[in-house]
């Protein structure tokens, strides 16, 4: 395999993986133990792999010792990463693994993965067998004891007993939150025992593809996170997000232990117009249509409850949910989504203008991805959408308003085209370069504003948060160099890599069988200024306080991520943002944080859930339990009762759900942090304007 054939294959894209939920797929048969192994294909892809990461790989980490024992560790986690089934003694066991996976992989020799993935098979067994016999006895509510419901961090078991132990906390707790939930006691023990069952069948579900998937995977992430396989199937869910046009809710889920969590939502697909769904929402039960029976899906796989949630456009989807300040509590909704088709336009980019209550009006574009719909170009259609032509013909509407400035809003805003957002910049800057990309041999590229013109010159502000990423990064960082603008928020989520897909079977003679494809890192990221993206992100010059509750979270929060570094600077010329008044705008930002009552609940909103998530136990005691629910229920009500009454609402009750929700579609219309940012923007420009009457939106700020 030549260099020249892979670096080939270097997509111009900055795509966050994203999972879509489309048509349905039937359950999987169970495997037995005869048909777990590794296959020649396997074997084929293994040397493959090893030599593409050992070749082309953007880190230069060598397949040895150390590697092999982040790989065990990073494979068991995959398997087991609340410490709920294996036993130290197995632990033990792998331990003669940890210095051997190297050799077994350079050698495509991957009995180990099966073998340990067979004993994690009895152990669940095991597992599921107690806690199914546990729902034959009858539990005592009344005793104080705590359950430590996160283990990721505890000691592995030391024997059957200690897990027992373990488990029968687990399982008086999967009770105790179903009682919870007004659920009798039969029902409880039935849906449980089908639960607890479901977690075996679900093991093994599990095929030799899958298998292999996890231990490859195990080994690409010791290396790097944005590194990994795609097995046939994981391919053609790849492709789904390649798509311009699709069927489903809009949303990317991920498993985490034995649930499955809502990793993100995308723009305009059918679960952001409901509302009701949110980033790290738990689903515990899919249902179809209107009514009927939830289907419990807590413990199985992950493509599985893919599977249910996907149908047709049109139809209707019930999910049964744990919200996320919620879940360690087990205060579950119902939600209804219908699925839909979601179209580019839903993503595309939208403007509107904030009037302030001092007179000045501050134009705001929302740019939710960084999209182009390549067929249609590649077509040779004239309209095609992109974000930089929507972004352009928003801009000429906006040239017709007195504005005083123009905020681009890019929070949550994970990527998308490098090649966009590279024409984005272009349209704020003059000329000159943008990005400077290094491959994995050294070689430095930059990449330059595609067009000599400038679309808008007037006062800019980008305001972004912890979840841009990727081309958000690039366009802001690109911006605060040039001193073209102020950027607002949180830093940005510190992705400053670019992945590489290659299609394995090009290097096989076996067309009959398809080998998958990997995903792997070739090159980063560079600032024109030097300093890379990667790692800590885009540091705003104006910080949002909802900063600090982000601070565990991005690319630096990733297992083996790439540090931060830097190159030498490029040559390029700053413009004029008035930088030596950011300390004033500063200081008067800060002064109206204090004074803005809404500001103020909203981040005492956030304290409050971030403490529900940093609970690690709870107790198993019914009265105290309920004790704290109603503590906590009445602790948020109270909060959003005040934001409410704070933002001109009506405050409501929480005694039924109608009226807790009557106001939702209000209260998520409340931005009172871009309307700072629309402020922060016209306290820059103004004192420089003082004796000058407004300019037009496309005037330069000197």
């Amino acid at each position: 395999m030549s260099k020249t054939r892979a670096t080939a294959l270097l997509l111009p894209w900055l795509w966050l993986p994203w999972l879509w939920l489309t048509s349905a797929q039937a359950i999987p048969p169970t495997v037995t133990d005869a048909e777990l192994h590794a296959a020649e294909r396997h074997q084929r892809a293994t040397l493959i792999i090893t030599h593409i990461m050992d070749e082309y790989h953007y880190r230069n980490k060598p397949l040895d010792d150390d590697l092999s024992a982040r790989i065990l560790d990073s494979y068991l986690e995959s398997l087991d990463g609340n410490r709920s089934y294996f036993l130290a003694q197995d632990i033990a066991d792998f331990a003669r693994y940890r210095h051997q996976l190297d050799e077994a992989l350079a050698e495509a020799q991957l009995e180990p993965a099966f073998e340990i993935f067979r004993r994690y098979r009895q152990r669940v067994a095991a597992r599921v067998e107690y806690a199914r016999h546990l729902l034959q006895t009858e539990f005592d509510f009344s005793i104080e004891e705590e359950y430590l419901f996160d283990r990721r961090a505890g000691a592995w078991a030391a024997s059957p007993a200690e897990l027992d132990e373990i488990w029968r906390k687990k399982v008086k707790n999967d009770y105790l939150m179903l009682l919870l939930a007004d659920k009798e006691h039969n029902e409880i023990k039935d849906l449980l025992d089908k639960r607890y069952a479901r977690l075996q069948t679900s093991a093994w579900q599990i095929k030799s593809n899958d298998v292999f998937q996890s231990f490859i995977n195990a080994y690409t992430s010791a290396i790097e996170p944005h590194s990994y396989y795609f097995t046939p199937r994981s391919s053609e869910n790849f492709d789904i997000t390649m798509k311009l046009s699709l069927e489903g809710i809009g949303a990317v889920l991920r498993a985490e232990n034995e649930y499955t969590v809502v990793q993100k939502i995308i723009p305009g697909g059918p679960a952001e117009h409901g509302g009701e769904l949110r980033t790290e929402d738990r689903i515990i039960g899919v249902g179809q249509g209107l009514q009927g029976d939830l289907t419990d899906v807590v413990g199985w796989r992950l493509d599985d409850v893919v599977d249910m949630i996907r149908g047709a456009k049109g139809s209707v989807v019930r999910l049964e949910i744990l919200p996320e300040r919620a879940a360690a509590k087990g205060l579950s909704k119902v939600i209804a989504i219908t699925r839909d088709e979601i179209k580019l336009e839903d993503q595309a980019a939208k403007s509107e203008i904030i009037q302030l209550d001092n007179g000045g009006a501050i134009g705001v574009i929302k740019v939710p991805a960084f999209y182009s719909d390549y067929t249609a170009q590649q077509a040779g259609k004239q309209d095609y959408r992109s974000t930089t032509r929507d972004v352009r013909r928003l801009l000429e509407e906006l040239q017709h308003s007195d504005l005083d400035g123009l905020v681009i809003d890019l929070r949550g805003n994970g990527g998308g085209s490098l090649a966009e957002a590279l024409e984005l910049t272009g349209l704020f800057i003059a000329t000159g370069p943008i990005i400077q990309t290094r491959d994995y041999s050294g070689n430095i590229e930059i990449n330059g504003d595609p067009y000599p013109d400038i679309s808008y010159g007037g006062p800019l502000a980008v305001l972004v948060n912890r979840n841009s990423a990727s081309g958000s990064e690039i366009f802001a960082g690109a911006i605060q160099d040039y001193r073209r603008g102020i950027i607002i928020g949180e830093p940005t989520f510190g992705k400053g890599t670019v992945q590489n897909i290659i299609d394995l079977n090009q290097f096989t003679e076996t067309p009959a069988e398809d080998h998958g494809r990997l995903k792997a890192t070739v090159a980063q990221f560079y600032r024109v200024s030097g300093g890379s993206n990667q790692y800590l992100g885009v540091t705003p010059d104006i910080i949002y306080p909802t900063a600090r509750y982000s601070e565990d979270y991005g690319e630096r929060m990733l297992d083996n991520a790439l540090p931060w570094d830097k190159v030498r600077p490029v040559h390029f010329v700053p413009t004029s943002a008035p930088v030596q008044h950011f300390a004033r705008v500063r200081a008067q930002h800060e002064q109206r944080l204090r004074d803005n009552r809404l500001i103020s609940l909203l981040l005492k909103d956030l304290e409050v859930s971030k403490s529900t998530e940093d609970i690690k136990s709870v107790s198993l005691q019914e009265q105290q339990r309920r004790a704290e629910r109603e503590q906590r229920q009445l602790e948020t009500e109270a909060i959003r009762n005040e934001i409410r009454l704070a933002a001109g609402l009506q405050p409501v009750s929480a005694a039924t759900a109608a009226d807790a929700d009557a106001d939702a579609d209000a209260l998520e219309q409340l931005d009172p942090f871009l309307e700072e940012a629309a402020r922060i923007l016209y306290d820059l420009v103004v004192p420089v304007r003082r004796t000058a009457t407004r300019p037009t939106a496309l005037s330069a700020l000197d």
